[in-house]
């Protein structure tokens, strides 16, 4: 359902930023609340942010907050993960996905998943 297109993402210094944009072609993208996940190989998907249907309200995993930075634009179905201050942890391909049960962090509740894109970061 949802197309992650990948603006900004790529590869980066340790230390850089990156801004992610998640464009779902839904037209009840309003109605979603939407989350961003990252998965590292070897490891498990791990949640980073989720953000209600309105913007309002944004949790963010221990690991990115702070330097991390999720929001949403309802008139483009767009969402953004600004990601800053980089470390190679960081390294995984992320996912957008979308969940209309709320401010949930378990992927099992993702009732609607993005392509993944990759983030690269060089120590």
């Amino acid at each position: 359902r949802s197309s992650c297109r990948r603006l900004g993402g790529g590869v980066v210094q340790a230390g850089g930023s990156l801004r992610l944009t998640c464009t779902d072609s839904g037209r009840t993208f309003s109605s979603y609340s939407m989350n961003w996940f990252r998965q590292a190989p070897g490891k498990e998907r791990e949640f980073v942010a989720v953000i209600s249907w309105s913007g309002s309200s944004i949790n963010y995993g221990d690991s990115v907050q702070g330097r991390f930075t999720m929001s949403r634009d309802n008139a483009k179905n767009s969402v953004y993960l600004q990601m800053n201050n980089l470390k190679p942890d960081d390294m995984a391909i992320y996912y957008c996905a979308a969940n209309h049960r709320g401010m949930v962090k378990e992927a099992k509740y993702m009732d609607y998943w993005g392509n993944g894109t990759q983030v690269t970061v060089s120590s």
